[in-house]
């Protein structure tokens, strides 16, 4: 009898998330695939020496948190602009008086199929300039539910047989929000109040559906790692391969990222501020809070053109 193959990679011995060996912060692993949560540092007072770091830790650990911080929507933008300019958010419009502020809001009386993010995804590669960096502060948050998942493209790369990286390599995929708006128009069907939960949308719809066409395996502008840019609920095509091709070879991508060995999941508490990097991770925020209230402060750095 033929001895049949697990349908995924289990990257025994693969894994490196160990926290370097900083000076002025310490970072202490979340999982073995990626993610850490900071200590010593409050954003309100960050200085050079602890900023670099916090950079370096982004980018090693794909995921960063930091408990415990009173920060206001002033402290989360100087925080984000340290990274970068701010980027470009397709979704919504900010908060008054800080247009580069998105508050992701879930009341305790509201139920509702669809949630900010509650899908896995890389944010907005829809864009020509995709987020670098997103950063999500926990303003008001349930006693249980509504965690945060993460999963690791860059160690899904690195996984995956020569020959199929060799396959992927000059591939480039078709990024569309196209299948989010039709989800948001199945649960709005007049088409005119569009909302996932209690949150306005400022959609420029154009944009969106048409999307961006990217590298299927991209390079870090900062660490030159190379990672799978590919996600269940962006992803449309690739580009010269009909449908029929095309969607085997996404699904397999997605489900190989997915597997739970490269994964992390992060539990928010009041006052937790979270950083990860677009450009090596994937991530999935949970509807599963029901009847308690969820309110998060949404900033997003600037990235450059993928290659």
């Amino acid at each position: 009898m033929a001895i049949l193959e697990a349908p995924h990679t289990q990257p025994s011995g693969r894994f490196d998330n160990r926290a370097a060996d900083y000076r002025h912060l310490q970072a202490l692993p979340l999982s073995s695939a990626m993610g850490a949560e900071i200590r010593g540092i409050d954003i309100r007072a960050i200085d050079d020496a602890q900023f670099a770091e916090l950079e370096h830790a982004l980018y090693r650990h794909k995921m960063v948190y930091l408990r415990d911080q009173q920060a206001r929507f002033e402290d989360q933008e100087k925080l984000t602009l340290r990274f970068g300019n701010f980027g470009v958010d397709a979704y919504t419009a900010g908060v008054e008086g800080h247009p580069n502020v998105q508050r992701v809001v879930k009341e305790a009386d509201e139920s509702s199929p669809m949630i900010f993010g509650g899908n896995w995804h890389t944010d907005s590669p829809f864009l020509e300039r995709p987020p670098a960096v997103s950063l999500l502060y926990g303003a008001e948050i349930p006693p249980y539910g509504g965690d945060t998942l993460y999963a690791n493209t860059e160690l899904a790369y690195q996984t995956l047989s020569p020959g199929m990286q060799e396959l992927l390599v000059g591939l480039k995929v078709h990024m569309s929000a196209r299948k989010v708006l039709a989800g948001l128009r199945r649960h709005t069907p007049d088409g005119m109040d569009v909302k996932v939960t209690s949150i306005d949308m400022d959609v420029e719809e154009r944009t969106l559906v048409d999307g961006a066409v990217h590298p299927l395996v991209r390079t870090h502008p900062k660490t030159a790692a190379k990672s799978l840019y590919v996600c269940p609920t962006y992803t449309v095509g690739i580009e010269g391969l009909r449908t029929e091709e095309a969607s085997p070879l996404v699904d397999f991508l997605c489900g190989h990222i997915l597997q739970p060995l490269y994964t992390c999941r992060l539990r928010w508490e009041p006052g937790t501020l979270a950083l990860w990097d677009n450009r090596a991770c994937m991530h999935h925020a949970s509807n599963d809070h029901d009847g308690y209230r969820r309110e998060m402060w949404r900033t997003i750095v600037e990235g450059e053109v993928p290659a």
